[in-house]
């Protein structure tokens, strides 16, 4: 841990929230255009010209994912403690490195190898992004730009799945090479916009709170666990929803191309409108609940699209059950943005958004199967049960979140000594409650 330098009192020249804003939503972009390209194109990649078997790449990727889930806590302090911005580059870096090792893999445990180093380090450099961005914005407008962040990390992942589609046209190994290559760029050019930042100021991370701090905190605990049942709209589109188009209804296949299209679409353009009403904790909660009425009513719509055999009837059904989950989704994503942050501790946000993320990482690792579980084989009942889940869920948010606001209401204020001033965490429970 020695060899990574903390991040400099002196670095860069100071940027306006505005530039802050640009560059690290670009560098979002970049790195997610190679992700985009990795989720499209990886599979058959590695089974078709590498020769590797499903069964070891499904193993593989499990061990990755996992990791990645696992490493989100300890690699969020590592940057609440030696500096955000420095460890976001290095992972960067590293996630770019795997890349290529990809390009010379043969055989399954190089594979698993490269494949856990990119998982880590891609996870890991998300995490440290949201602890830079605390330290260098005001806390009250973490939602906002977040959620401008969000729309253009939306935008880099469609850029690289179209161009993920081109290489699976061409269908060649230096096709795939090349996105490959592609991929490892995207990171450095990340890790190079991250460098054109300030660090935050260092006392700063050293106000952070001792590692695995954030597992004894129960009351976040709880509100991530919440926040687990509700991400769970996200593999929802990518692995289920297509499967129970194609099996489930009479809309032509090309549907699944619109529903994500759609889905992408609105994300980008509405995104950053819908993060506008949050102004505190109160009405995060708010956002929330209503996200949970808009999903419980997609899901209902979706399992209506089964009924008949109208394949246009059928269409407009999963046109609106998308438009109608899409604003759950904004809703959710801005509505927990506010909570994650709200109640963590200034100074420990890496480690608090490390553990808030692996909801996500959890989510993907065990969305595909309970959703195709619960919905192709559990037909519109399985849709009506999770619907009623994604309810309960955003009714639970607000005891979770006044439950954490008690805990929290006696935590001393802890504020760097230069840069930004987050408000101390008493303020934070005392705001719209």
């Amino acid at each position: 841990m020695s060899a990574v330098p903390p991040d400099a009192a002196r670095g860069p020249e100071p940027v306006s929230e505005d530039r802050a804003r640009r560059i690290l939503a670009l560098a979002q972009l970049s790195s997610t255009v190679g992700d985009g390209l990795f989720y499209v194109c990886s599979a058959l990649y590695f089974t078709r010209i590498v020769g590797l078997s499903p069964v070891e790449l499904g193993l593989g990727l499990t061990i990755a994912w996992t990791l990645g889930l696992v490493a989100g806590v300890p690699l969020g302090h590592l940057a609440d403690r030696r500096g955000p911005r420095g460890i976001a580059i290095l992972l960067c870096g590293l996630a770019a490195a795997a890349t290529t090792a990809f390009m010379v893999v043969q055989s399954v445990v190089p594979f698993i190898m490269a494949a856990s180093v990119y998982a880590v380090c891609s996870r890991g450099a998300q995490t440290a992004q949201q602890a830079l961005l605390a330290g260098l914005v005001d806390r009250t407008r973490i939602t906002l730009i977040r959620a401008f962040i969000i729309s253009r990390l939306n935008i880099g992942l469609a850029v690289g799945a179209a161009a993920g589609g081109l290489v699976l046209t061409i269908d060649t190994s230096a096709a795939y090479l090349t996105a490959f290559a592609v991929d490892g760029c995207s990171f450095l050019i990340a890790a190079f916009l991250l460098s054109r930042l300030p660090a935050p100021a260092p006392a700063h991370a050293a106000s952070s709170l001792p590692l695995l701090t954030v597992f004894r905190d129960r009351p976040y605990v709880i509100v991530s666990l919440v926040n687990l049942v509700l991400v769970l709209h996200l593999p929802l589109i990518d692995v289920a929803l297509p499967l129970w188009i194609l099996n489930h209804t009479d809309a032509p296949r090309w549907m699944v191309s619109v529903v994500f299209v759609l889905n992408t679409v609105v994300v980008v353009t509405c995104q950053v409108r819908m993060a506008r009403s949050i102004t505190g904790m109160a009405s995060a909660v708010r956002s929330v609940r209503f996200a949970g009425a808009f999903l419980l009513a997609a899901c209902g719509v979706y399992a209506a699209s089964s009924i008949g055999s109208s394949a246009w009837l059928a269409s407009a059904l999963l046109i609106t059950a998308a438009a109608l989950m899409t604003v759950g989704e904004m809703r959710q994503t801005a509505g927990t943005s506010e909570i994650s942050f709200g109640l963590a501790p200034v100074g420990s946000y890496g480690q608090y958004q490390g553990f808030f993320g692996m909801g996500l990482t959890a989510a993907e690792a065990i969305g595909p199967l309970l959703l195709t579980g619960m919905l192709i084989y559990g037909g519109a009942t399985g849709w009506l049960v999770l619907g009623a889940l994604f309810l309960a869920a955003s009714l639970a948010m607000g005891p979770a979140v006044r439950a954490a606001e008690r805990s929290i209401a006696s935590r001393p204020p802890v504020a760097p000594a230069n840069g930004p001033s987050p408000r101390p965490a008493h303020a934070l429970a005392q705001e719209g409650s």
